[in-house]
């Protein structure tokens, strides 16, 4: 792996900014490579569009803006529209299955889906809906370790809601890998 461009997009309040935290977190602190990440929002936050942005890789970053991401993350509609003609024509595409129609894409994009509000709802809080993306995202793109990205999640999120979190966590790393096998 020399650069893996990373795009979340979805819109304010889904959590999207945490999430490309987590995963940039896991990768540095946790897994030892070098990771940058840049987020932006609409004019109306929350609500509208917005994406983060994640550079991993093992060599040094020169430039830390993603140009054309190899895996997107798309959360909502309205993001999906507006970000997924960057995506890279042999990308993978993670998208929440639910909220998300992802026509229109190339052939040689590899779309991998997930009910991530429902799993989030199943669990009693939707707002966990970032966190089983984020393990989603661990189990089928394998750019950052469970382990790294686990320890990432507990120390990102507000305490007392560690156990939670992980839970939803391991929700979404669980329907990743079935998707993998299947």
């Amino acid at each position: 792996m020399s650069r893996t461009e990373i795009k979340i997009g979805g819109f304010g309040g889904q959590g999207v900014i945490l999430t490309g935290f987590i995963i940039g977190k896991a990768a540095s602190i946790f897994d030892m490579k070098n990771a940058t990440m840049t987020q932006a929002f609409g004019p109306e936050a929350r609500g509208s569009a917005c994406s983060s942005q994640v550079i991993v890789s093992e060599d040094k970053i020169r430039y830390p803006y993603v140009k054309r991401p190899n895996v997107m993350v798309m959360m909502s509609q309205e993001a999906f529209n507006k970000f997924s003609p960057q995506i890279d024509p042999h990308g993978i595409m993670l998208i929440e299955e639910e909220l998300v129609d992802p026509a229109g894409l190339p052939d040689t994009v590899t779309v991998y889906s997930i009910p991530a509000t429902r799993i989030a709802e199943e669990l009693g809080k939707k707002i966990v809906l970032n966190m089983v993306m984020t393990g989603f995202f661990t189990a089928v793109s394998r750019i950052i370790s469970r382990e790294a990205a686990r320890k990432a999640v507990a120390d990102s999120v507000p305490p007392g809601s560690e156990n939670l979190n992980l839970n939803a966590f391991e929700k979404g790393y669980e329907w990743g890998l079935k998707q993998l096998e299947g």
